[in-house]
């Protein structure tokens, strides 16, 4: 099912998009006279969260057309109405972005019409039994009720949703339920509070999705088709993909590979001093740190050996606090190395896992939550703890993404097991940590003189632990310090010059390139991990024994060949800048149209120009792959959009002149497979192409109704074939070429039914259809016998013939199919002219079609 990419203008019950919250009157109006309401979730898992917390448990469940997405029913209150609320699902987005079918294969087009190709919404086939599921429950249903994830994508999905839904039922009442977590106070406040869908955030969606599309498919292509021909024996079978934020990610590897291997170590030189006392050694740092110059360090050591007696010049103590983790996100989670796991048994205990959340909501209830942890032997007693000091007091962050909660739990988990149970218990302890009081204690500075050289010492002493009880991912430990008294002189237990050498920096681990993306706004908290997943599929980059990221031969190619054109894009900035036009959409700043139309003129303009240096890819690659080998010119790389010939009389796309694999030719419409409509060609038509000349010798009369008609003849003379340009020839059948009109005929087709001869070599009569029907006063020729001798000749009066001209052969397999024995049996009739010992050969016929002109390896609809 295709949609068009435009949506459907919603009713004045969706007001202007800036127009957010609606009064709880303007919902009861909207609802009136509602008695049930179709509530669609983002999964069936929240569908089904939804409906036991609204129904107390009291739903019931039936089988949708999916098998994965349930439908849960129960009765509600909702706007002062008693509805019955039908609860079901998607799985994520409903519908996806493509190009027409006349674009999709690789060797339909240059890759550079892909950005000016057209786009249609459709929905993918697996998903296609959650639509018809929607559509059957919304006719049944007065208003809709959206309850997808409050985020981008999220409210994306609700207008898919909306879209489907009122194609049904165009007059369907919208709403849309805001919730940050499923939760008995946060689904009730959602249904107490409905707003309108936001029509500037989905459209800030579907500008990301047609520009990823039109970008990675253009530059996919260009590179893939050229590479492959360039280095067939390394890249024959390789997918070279590309992606505006996966580019940026192998970008990050790359950078940092390079900044490793160009880094150059230098000596240091710095002075130590320690002083050994009863409890320990004390380690004394220069205040310089260190020199570069031997020279300089080698003097300052020596003044300071002259008299290393050390006088305390200063005595410093106060507070020092480590601060408690803020609330938990997924970077938090990745700076961390920590995965968290979808998996059904932990998301029934964790809230949404996906989010760049670290502030909590006021209206979330965090004494009940930690109520709930009292219970565990493990860390019960530290949550007992935050509750009789006065409650949780979180330390917040300064990041919503005004969709999802911080992550933390929301049930009582004491059964799970193995990499669940690690990951509830980090993300209970992080919760409680958060909510608990920074740790507390007291730092001492101790600064030494020695030679007027400055050294400085630091102790702790930790007065109170609070969060680390229960957090062992964080250390912090008491470093006793002596009593040392200022004025005071001791003399040091060692004075010395020591060397050092600065280090490269390390290769990226995924926390370190998931903290880059996030700063160059890179993705988003759920797409990160999808991004770095890519490039290591592609091989762009591996991991190293200790999991930190390596970039390959291609991935360093590919970077230093785009970066050779003057094009930085393997570097954030361009992303970064459609990120930040996005946030405008969304703001009602900045307006759809005219974001898509820049952004996708400057990646245009980017794709003209590298293809047009595309040797210095080659040469970046040849680097590590060795001289590749010499390719045809770009026409035949990526070959230009066949000219339209026609258009199709099924479906009215255009058709296009297209080769068979192994000689031949044939009309194909360009919305193949939808449309299989086809004209084929003879097998004496040895060359086609599509030009503006007239024939010499057929010319239509210019006084003639064909006067101006456009047609096609074999452009050697060598043979009859006659094809009007115009014509419509029966669906799923090829017409058989007509003769030549001889000169003179002047072109009008005025021939009636006694110039046209059936199989029997006898005039045929012409005949009107009389039966009810789509061809109903429609005229035909067929045999003059009667019907228990005719021969099963039959032809359309108006089917495409040369003008003055029938007796040519039925249309096997199309509207005009013969009638009679002949179309019943394979069996050729005595007296046919198929019959053997006829002076016609049989034509040979597809048997998956059953048209001739072809085999079945050539068929149309095995393509």
């Amino acid at each position: 099912m295709i949609f068009p990419v435009a949506r459907c203008a919603l009713r004045w019950w969706l007001r202007r998009p800036g127009e957010r919250a609606s009064s709880r009157a303007a919902m009861e109006v909207a609802l009136r006279g509602a008695r049930k309401v179709l509530c669609v979730a983002e999964k069936n898992d929240a569908a089904k969260g939804i409906a036991d917390l609204l129904s107390g448990g009291r739903m019931r469940r039936r089988e949708g057309l999916s098998k994965f997405n349930k439908i849960y029913e129960f009765d509600y209150h909702l706007c002062g109405q008693n509805v019955t609320m039908i609860m079901t699902s998607v799985s994520g987005h409903l519908l996806a972005h493509d190009f027409q079918m006349q674009f999709r294969k690789w060797s339909s087009c240059n890759p550079l019409a892909l950005f000016d190709a057209e786009i249609e919404k459709y929905c993918p086939d697996n998903f296609v039994d959650i639509k018809k599921t929607l559509e059957r429950e919304t006719r049944q249903c007065q208003a809709l009720l959206i309850w997808t994830d409050c985020d981008r994508e999220g409210e994306n999905i609700g207008f898919e949703i909306i879209h489907v839904c009122k194609a049904v039922k165009p007059g369907l009442q919208v709403l849309r339920a805001r919730f940050s977590e499923i939760t008995p106070r946060a689904v009730r406040a959602a249904c107490e509070n409905l707003t309108e869908p936001d029509q500037r955030v989905s459209d800030a969606v579907d500008v990301r999705q047609e520009l990823d599309l039109r970008i990675g498919a253009a530059f996919t292509r260009f590179q893939t088709l050229r590479l492959q021909k360039i280095f067939p024996q390394v890249l024959a079978e390789q997918l070279i993909s590309y992606g505006s934020c996966q580019f940026p990610t192998l970008g990050f590897v790359v950078e940092r590979f390079k900044a490793i291997q160009a880094f150059v170590p230098e000596v240091f030189h710095r002075i130590k001093v320690t002083h050994a006392h009863r409890d320990g050694v004390v380690e004394f740092h220069w205040k310089r740190h260190r020199l570069f110059n031997h020279t300089a360090c080698l003097v300052l050591y020596q003044l300071c050996m002259e008299d290393p007696t050390a006088t305390v010049v200063e005595v410093r103590s106060k507070p020092k606090s480590k601060w408690r983790p803020q609330a938990l996100d997924t970077v938090v989670c990745s700076r961390r190395n920590i995965a968290i796991s979808l998996s059904v048994c932990l998301c029934r205990y964790i809230s949404y896992p996906r989010t760049e959340t670290n502030i909590f909501p006021k209206d979330l209830n965090l004494t009940a939550l930690v109520e709930q942890q009292t219970q565990d032997p493990r860390w019960g007693a530290f949550a007992q703890s935050i509750l009789e000091r006065g409650g949780p007091s979180p330390r917040n962050g300064n990041k919503s993404d005004q969709a999802h909660p911080p992550i933390h739990p929301t049930k009582y988990a004491s059964s799970l097991q193995g990499d669940d149970q690690r990951l509830y218990e980090f993300i209970v302890r992080h919760f409680l940590a958060c909510c608990s009081q920074d740790a507390q204690g007291q730092e001492t500075t101790v600064e030494i003189n020695i030679a007027q050289e400055r050294f400085v010492a630091h102790g702790l002493v930790i007065l109170a632990r609070n969060y680390l009880d229960v957090y062992p991912y964080d250390h912090w430990s008491d470093k006793l310090l002596p009593i040392y008294e200022q004025g005071s002189r001791f003399q040091p237990s060692t004075v010395e010059m020591v060397d050092g050498e600065t280090s490269p920096p390390q290769l990226l681990t995924e926390a370190d390139l998931i903290a880059l993306m996030e700063k160059h706004g890179i993705g988003t908290d759920a797409t990160h991990a999808e991004h770095i997943e890519t490039i290591k599929a592609r091989m762009y980059v591996g991991l190293t024994p200790d999991k930190r990221f390596l970039p390959g031969h291609l991935g360093m190619g590919l970077v230093e060949g785009y970066d050779s054109m003057g094009y930085e894009m393997s570097k954030p900035d361009l992303r970064a800048e459609l990120e930040a036009d996005l946030k405008l959409i969304c703001e009602g700043k900045k307006d759809k149209s005219v974001v898509l139309r820049q952004q996708v003129q400057k990646y245009k303009q980017v794709f003209i120009e590298a293809v047009a240096k595309a040797k210095k890819l080659d040469e970046a690659l040849s680097q590590y792959f060795g001289e590749g080998t010499e390719v045809a010119q770009q026409e035949e790389l990526y070959p230009s959009l066949p000219e339209p010939i026609r258009k199709c009389p099924q479906c009215h796309k255009d058709m296009v002149l297209k080769a068979k694999k192994h000689g031949g030719f044939y009309l194909s419409c360009t919305g193949f497979p939808e449309c299989r409509s086809a004209v084929w060609f003879p097998d004496s038509v040895l060359e086609a192409s599509r030009d503006e000349s007239v024939c010499p010798v057929c010319q239509p009369h210019p006084e003639g109704p064909n006067q101006g008609r456009q047609f096609y003849k074999c452009g050697a003379g060598g043979c009859s074939f006659f094809l009007w340009a115009d014509s419509s020839p029966p669906a799923g059948g090829p017409p058989a070429s007509a003769p030549r009109p001889p000169p003179g005929s002047g072109g009008h087709g005025e021939g009636g039914a006694g110039a046209a001869s059936c199989l029997c070599s006898q005039p045929a009569v012409t005949r009107t259809v009389q039966k009810d029907g789509p061809n109903k006063g429609r005229q035909f020729h067929t045999c003059s016998k009667p019907r228990e001798q005719q021969c099963g000749f039959f032809q359309w009066a108006d089917e495409n013939t040369a003008p003055g001209t029938f007796g040519a052969a039925p249309w096997p397999g199309g509207r005009g199919r013969a009638q009679g024995p002949e179309a019943r049996s394979k069996r050729p009739r005595a007296g046919s002219s198929d019959a053997p010992g006829a002076t016609a050969k049989k034509p040979r016929k597809c048997s998956l079609c059953h048209q001739p002109g072809h085999t079945r390896p050539f068929c149309p609809q095995n393509r």
